[in-house]
């Protein structure tokens, strides 16, 4: 098995050439990002594995099918980059559904916690040894409301995380866990009435229709005045400009982003012997609160790893039975819940 890696980084590279050569996958790494002007990379593969920020589009399967490649395996749990419905009965997408949901909710934590103990200040006059307080004043978590949007693997962890401080819980799901749900200290509610009471609201849900640009200015203008925005999950969640506007409005009292609506062509990379074009990401990343890190919540040894093993596990699976339990379908987004429709 001959598969291109597209967007590959020297950290990718361990655990995958440590699994590839274990399961007999040979791999071929590119820097470069899987698009329409690059697709002609995976002539002679089997197979392609994409991240987060590659492109994914008709075009793309297209030239992808008519060169003989058709596996898709996306080193992530989402999939908002494919182009689903143009992948139906051409192009079998495989994902990792779930690798260190750790990760990501403790870089949500740490995040939090930077930002309102001013501990990136703290640091920066420190190191100009500058040891005075002022400005630097914080709040407690203890006895605060937290909104979690989204109470997947990862929302449940930070939920955990939250109850651990000693925080109360509003979630929303549109399919809720009932066994977080005691009734006081974590408990469902409706959208409104998270975005209404909430001190801190933190995103955890995949990037869809349904989903995209769901804080926006109608509902920033329902938070509490000073509430803190974490999202750790798909950039498009948040309208930037609307948020921006907030923090200008002093309606939002911090955010903090691991991920941008207009990533794909900066996050990853060193722009830091370039003038930034993204107006949105330059301003935001200027405000005194606001924190911005480079979509690296996933960025541990135990992730990275979890990435590599199912990666590789999904590839061989498929090639070896037609059939892989991680596969994506058009149908509902899980090909393992409708083997029965026979979709693709």
């Amino acid at each position: 098995m001959k598969i291109a890696f597209f967007d590959t980084k020297p950290y990718d590279k361990d655990s995958f050439d440590r699994y590839g050569k274990q399961y007999g996958v040979d791999i071929k790494y590119f820097e470069t990002k899987l698009n329409e002007d690059t697709a002609e990379l995976a002539q002679g593969y089997d197979g392609v594995c994409v991240f987060v920020n590659d492109t994914i589009n008709a075009a793309v399967i297209d030239k992808l099918v008519a060169m003989g490649v058709n596996v898709l395996a996306l080193r992530c749990a989402g999939f908002n980059n494919v182009d689903m419905k143009h992948a139906y009965g051409k192009l079998h997408v495989l994902r990792v559904p779930a690798y260190s949901p750790y990760a990501v909710a403790e870089h949500t934590m740490a995040l939090l916690l930077t930002s309102i103990r001013r501990i990136h200040k703290a640091y920066i006059r420190s190191r100009d040894f500058n040891f005075s307080l002022v400005g630097l004043t914080g709040f407690d978590l203890y006895g605060k409301t937290v909104g979690v949007i989204g109470t997947g693997r990862i929302g449940r962890v930070f939920v955990d995380i939250c109850k651990g401080f000693g925080m109360k819980v509003l979630a929303y799901d549109k399919y809720p866990c009932a066994e977080i749900d005691n009734g006081d200290t974590v408990r469902y509610a409706e959208l409104d009435e998270l975005l209404e009471k909430s001190d801190i609201i933190s995103l955890h849900c995949p990037l869809s229709d349904e989903t995209y640009h769901m804080i926006d200015e109608n509902a920033l203008k329902k938070c509490k005045n000073g509430v803190v925005i974490l999202n750790t999950s798909r950039g498009a969640l948040v309208d930037a400009e609307a948020l921006l506007a907030g923090i200008k409005s002093r309606r939002v009292g911090a955010a903090c982003l691991d991920v941008y609506e207009e990533e794909s062509d900066l996050f990853f990379e060193d722009n830091s012997g370039h003038i930034m074009q993204d107006d949105t990401l330059a301003r935001l990343i200027s405000m005194p609160n606001v924190i911005v890190t480079s979509h690296q919540a996933f960025l541990t040894e135990e992730a990275l790893e979890n990435i590599a093993e199912t990666t590789i596990k999904n590839i061989v699976e498929f090639f070896e039975t037609r059939h892989c339990s991680n596969e994506l379908c058009y149908c509902n987004g899980s090909a393992q819940d409708c083997k029965e429709r026979k979709c693709f």
